[in-house]
């Protein structure tokens, strides 16, 4: 992950919770990464034989590990702890990784035909300009994935789950969504001491917009629902609401 609030001395917030995003993602990622999101990288890019990925705020390096051994890659992140757990767990050697913010420069002269921004654009200030930096890499033609937790039904603080007992069912409630947001996020609540990171939350049509004008056009945007199921009293109502309301959206764009 990567993200420049107070980035005079190329920091980043994620650097203080290295050994909890650790613990939580694991080798493999998390339960999500396994499930849903990186089958869905996978497919949507269509990556294989001699593609070249470029992994902007690679964090760990998930989707490196997955990868078809033939596949060049290089993962970008800020976080430099995040990004010396990907080194220790990936054993290709084909694959690169850079400390690097992202929002200023990526310094590579490779060129990439696909390119990622998986679960890390929201925590990045100043995403147009990672869009922009992004583009500068790719070839003509390349395809871009960027995965969100869902800009409308995901938003921290400003949405949740509410239940209506009189026709028992579950629904989600936004309270804000087309203001621009800038919210911290603590990382162990109930603890004063809590490192802080932050979600930069945008409409949808920001992300369009700001494709747009660095050059993608949007081919498919995706939404994807949790696979997860509930048992007990409550669990049709929660499985019909986890069902109808997506906990990611992807977006795959074209180079122009």
């Amino acid at each position: 992950m990567c993200e420049n609030r107070g980035m005079e001395k190329r920091e980043t917030s994620w650097n203080n919770v290295t050994k909890w995003y650790g613990e939580i993602v694991g080798e493999k990622g998390h339960f999500f990464h396994q499930a849903v999101v990186i089958p869905g990288v996978m497919r949507l890019l269509d990556i294989g034989g001699r593609d070249r990925v470029l992994d902007v705020a690679c964090g760990q390096g998930v989707l490196a590990r997955r990868l078809p051994s033939e596949v060049s890659y290089t993962g970008v992140d800020l976080a430099h702890g995040l990004i010396a757990d990907a080194k220790r767990m990936d054993i290709n050697k084909k694959h690169k990784y850079i400390v690097a913010d992202v929002t200023k420069s990526i310094p590579m002269a490779e060129k990439y035909n696909k390119a990622a921004i998986i679960l890390a654009l929201q925590n990045i200030k100043g995403p147009d300009k990672t869009i922009k930096l992004t583009g500068e890499k790719m070839d003509k033609g390349g395809k871009l994935i960027i995965v969100l937790n869902h800009p409308c039904f995901r938003i921290p603080r400003q949405s949740s789950w509410e239940t209506d007992a009189k026709n028992k069912l579950q629904y989600r409630r936004i309270n804000r969504y087309m203001s621009s947001l800038e919210i911290p996020i603590n990382m162990h609540p109930g603890d004063r001491n809590s490192p802080v990171t932050w979600s930069f939350h945008l409409p949808i049509e920001e992300y369009s917009r700001m494709l747009s004008e660095n050059g993608f056009l949007i081919e498919k945007i995706e939404e994807w629902t949790s696979d997860k199921k509930s048992e007990g009293k409550a669990a049709k109502s929660e499985n019909r609401a986890r069902d109808e309301f997506p906990m990611f959206m992807a977006i795959l764009a074209v180079k122009k």
